[in-house]
């Protein structure tokens, strides 16, 4: 009988010892699921601040367009096709005298920076104004080269809004005076909400790069002044 009482009284404690375990596990997903959106909604209104009209955009040593998705023919996105002209449209208004493009362009048969390029010139930049930067593998990337490569400190940042929040806190975080405009020029279908997903995994990501381990970028290399002639960093 003391056997069975024994054996009850050990299925028991096990039940009780895995209830306790399984509200334990998730006590803790809860908590890193607050974290996360907590961490999302810090970067989220660090950037946002410096968000401005392109008309009230302050005058800066460059105006930095971002890259994104180029098509295996050579043409760019639509995203990045409205990044450009918003890049092109401050240009005109005078609010720098030089343009960087940055992006990936790791491999010869994905080059994102001179199809950038190509697009400024057709709108009107002479090719000394437009300055790539080859090796902008990701945001914080982008920012640190604009910074360390180009002597970038007061610049203007181009990209969609979704974006630009992280970009800004990222340039901030690094010492840059930074301001961005969004371009939004269209609605992008099937493409915004899985980056709006993926871009609260990369907040989170650059909250702890930018703020906390800020590494060194993949490349560093020799110092070309943004007042310079852009041509020096065409590779054609």
């Amino acid at each position: 009988m003391k056997k069975k009482q024994n054996a009850s009284g050990k299925k028991f404690v096990g039940k009780k010892t895995g209830i306790r375990i399984v509200i334990s596990l998730g006590c803790l997903a809860l908590f890193i699921f607050a974290l996360i959106l907590i961490v999302n909604h810090y970067v989220r209104k660090a950037g946002q601040k410096y968000i401005t009209a392109a008309e009230s955009a302050p005058e800066a040593d460059a105006i930095l367009v971002l890259g994104a998705r180029v098509y295996a023919d050579g043409n760019v996105s639509l995203m990045l096709h409205d990044r450009l002209t918003t890049g092109y449209e401050l240009y005109r208004m005078g609010k720098a005298g030089k343009i960087l493009v940055s992006g990936d362009h790791a491999r010869k048969d994905y080059d994102e920076v001179n199809a950038m390029k190509n697009v400024l010139m057709e709108k009107g930049v002479p090719p000394e104004d437009i300055f790539m930067d080859h090796a902008g593998f990701s945001t914080y990337e982008s920012l640190y080269r604009a910074r360390d490569i180009f002597q970038v400190k007061k610049v203007i940042v181009v990209s969609q809004e979704y974006h630009l929040m992280r970009a800004l806190f990222i340039a901030r975080e690094l010492g840059l005076e930074a301001f961005g405009v969004a371009a939004d020029k269209h609605f992008y279908p099937g493409v915004m909400l899985k980056n709006e997903l993926r871009e609260i995994a990369a907040r989170n990501k650059d909250f702890l790069t930018a703020k906390i381990i800020k590494p060194l970028p993949t490349y560093l290399g020799e110092v070309i002044p943004i007042t310079g002639d852009g041509r020096v960093t065409d590779d054609n």
